[in-house]
């Protein structure tokens, strides 16, 4: 008799366990459903940012021998540099029109694009001033400051503070 109550308890015992566990296996697919329908919102102060990041990758990748010939204090050394400084500005302007505004930042495109081609400019107006004997870069200053100052107003349009591209070079 125990034997039978036993058995009778371990069958019973099986039975609500298989139950509950395909209760469970049914309520995952749903989870799942949800999960794909529900996509997150992209943020756009973090793809600002990785984008002003690139921008700042990319000139860094393409600006030592400028950076070289700007930092020289020698007349004679900065002369052995020009040729090489001009290539590297040359190349700047090349890369920073490669650039594409991503397409999460829409609404601050326009400005974006304008700054990209103001900073562009600057680096070819720098080229063409090293192949001068006195190279002035007061133009190429303005340029870039005004591509700096669009990066500023995309910045403040999504409530981020302004950074310093200057700086970061």
């Amino acid at each position: 008799m125990k034997k039978l109550l036993i058995l009778l308890s371990v069958i019973a015992f099986a039975i609500g366990l298989t139950a509950c566990s395909a209760e469970k296996e049914e309520a995952q697919p749903e989870k799942k459903e949800t999960e794909k329908a529900v996509e997150p919102a992209v943020n756009p102060k973090s793809v600002m940012y990785k984008f002003y990041m690139s921008i700042v990758r990319t000139i860094n990748d393409a600006d030592a021998d400028l950076n070289a010939y700007e930092g020289e204090k020698d007349p004679e050394a900065q002369a052995e540099l020009k040729g090489a400084a001009s290539e590297s500005a040359a190349a700047v302007a090349a890369k920073v029109e490669g650039l594409e505004v991503p397409a999460e930042l829409k609404d601050q495109k326009a400005d974006l694009e304008a700054a990209l081609a103001d900073i562009a400019e600057s680096y070819r107006l720098k080229a063409e001033e090293l192949k001068k004997d006195a190279p002035a870069f007061d133009a190429a200053d303005e340029k870039f400051t005004q591509g700096e100052e669009k990066i500023g107003a995309a910045f403040e349009s999504i409530d981020m503070k302004k950074p310093s591209l200057a700086k970061e070079l």
